[in-house]
């Protein structure tokens, strides 16, 4: 087990074990796949947030924009 050190009397002293690093090589800027997909899923909870504001004042967008 890993941490763990045992001393001569048997009592045991458990030290945190740190997590295996590691570096991504792959760029996440551009249109990577990374990109497209988070961009898509905004995308989607941006019109489902407005078909519901839609239903619930019975008011498009533009109209709520103009009354403020």
């Amino acid at each position: 087990m890993r941490g763990v050190v045992t001393e001569e009397q048997g009592r045991q002293n458990i030290y945190a074990v740190e997590p295996q690093m590691y570096v991504d090589s792959e760029a996440r800027t551009g249109f990577t796949e990374y990109a497209e997909k988070l961009n898509g899923r905004l995308a989607m909870i941006g019109f489902v947030s407005m078909l519901l504001l839609e239903a619930l004042t019975h008011q498009g967008l533009v109209s709520l924009l103009q009354n403020l």
